[in-house]
């Protein structure tokens, strides 16, 4: 049977079922056993492998109850991420490359009814008056929606796969980003409560990172998360708020934004504050959190190095205080942010540690950076591989005290 004929009896049997059975009477298994038997009649005599028997009865219950084509591609753990653009071009993510699948939605309305159907499952809305909401699954999975007129191509999803099991460091180090050795130094700058920031481009793994380190945060500490879209997984802190925005309704009223929450969990006694991702106005909210008392804060940002991770701060503070003097912003970013954490998808697609930097302090109109670890290539590196690691550089580092008040002795 080919892949047209496939797609028709899908569509055939879902269009039988919804005319002359009673879905809402039935539990999902009782409805699964229905799509069975009746998919068993429309294939009557014919030849069909066991294989494609299964899927065409897959597909017919997940588009009546499911994400349609969507619930096989989620539930292949070696997909990390699903592009949609429109009904007709799916592409994945797999082991770091790109693919195009050979299936496609059977029309724009099923897309968009499924899109509906995320959307609204989260408390959502995304419309011609609201076409762009970011949202995630009920596993926690990121998604990202587009609608027409704004998307060209049709109704465009995009879904960062979630995983299943809490990054560790353990699994960083085996994939070959940092070593046992700057995981034992990255616990101590937690456990002494600096204040850590992640940087680097889209899929450099910046969210995996922050959720790994913020697993070295004591069991016995209050920790407030504060996201877009919850994706963070803390493990053993049983003093946890998960805090997420939420989008504008239909009317443009309801909106909680990154900054309303950052400045309400100030007022819930939090020992650590960890803010999925900084990107606006939000940032000078969370500077002055790190300024007054908050110690510890984790957070992420998007931007190519270290220096221009303080070049995007500086710039996301104005949005939210547009006026400021340079140099306020500067004293403020150097006074609040202790160690920033660079990180790149190199050009063989591998997720490294590029760079473990002190920010010193500032002076003479610039903030001072310290370089701790810097990644540096090998002689086995070629075109298509990169090999190397962290080297540790020759400078000491500057700001020991929280070491000392926490009662560490060791060298960073």
């Amino acid at each position: 049977m080919t892949f047209e004929t496939e797609q028709q009896m899908v569509a055939n049997i879902k269009d039988y079922i919804i005319d002359n059975i009673p879905i809402s009477q039935l539990t999902d298994q009782e409805l699964e056993e229905k799509v069975e038997q009746v998919t068993e009649q429309h294939l009557g005599g014919q030849y069909v492998p066991i294989e494609q028997r299964v899927s065409i009865v897959e597909q017919v219950y997940s588009s009546i109850r499911g994400f349609g084509l969507l619930d096989a591609i989620i539930s292949d753990d070696t997909i990390t991420e699903v592009m949609i653009n429109g009904p007709q071009n799916i592409f994945i993510e797999q082991g770091g490359h790109l693919f195009k699948l050979d299936k496609q939605f059977e029309s724009q309305r099923r897309l968009e009814d499924i899109i509906q159907r995320i959307v609204g499952l989260a408390g959502r809305e995304v419309n011609q008056a609201n076409p762009i909401c970011d949202t995630r699954l009920p596993d926690g999975s990121r998604v990202n929606v587009v609608l027409p007129p704004i998307a060209l191509c049709g109704p465009t999803l995009t879904i960062r796969k979630f995983s299943k099991e809490p990054m560790t460091i353990a699994k960083l180090i085996r994939y070959g980003s940092i070593t046992q050795e700057i995981a034992d130094k990255l616990e101590l700058l937690v456990r002494a409560k600096y204040n850590i920031f992640i940087c680097g481009g889209t899929g450099s793994g910046k969210t995996t990172f922050l959720n790994a380190l913020s697993n070295y945060i004591p069991k016995d500490e209050r920790v407030i998360t504060i996201e877009d879209s919850a994706e963070l997984q803390i493990e053993g802190v049983e003093n946890l708020v998960r805090l997420e925005t939420r989008n504008a309704n239909a009317s443009g009223a309801g909106q909680i934004t990154i900054r309303d929450l950052i400045k309400s969990s100030l007022r819930m006694r939090p020992e650590r504050i960890v803010v999925g991702e900084v990107r606006g106005g939000e940032a000078l909210d969370m500077l002055q959190a790190m300024n007054t008392g908050h110690d510890g804060s984790l957070s992420t940002g998007h931007a190519n190095s270290t220096q221009d991770m303080l070049s995007r701060l500086e710039t996301m503070v104005l949005q939210g205080a547009d006026g400021l003097p340079l140099e306020a912003i500067r004293q403020q970013i150097a006074s609040a942010v202790d160690i920033i954490i660079h990180l790149s998808r190199l050009r063989d697609k591998s997720r490294k540690t590029m760079e473990i930097t002190e920010v010193v302090g500032y002076r003479n109109g610039q903030i001072e950076l310290n370089p701790l670890y810097v990644f540096e290539e090998d002689e086995n590196s070629t075109l298509y591989k990169v090999s190397g690691a962290l080297r540790r550089t020759a400078n000491q580092m500057v700001h020991r005290n929280k070491l000392i008040m926490t009662g560490i002795r060791e060298e960073i």
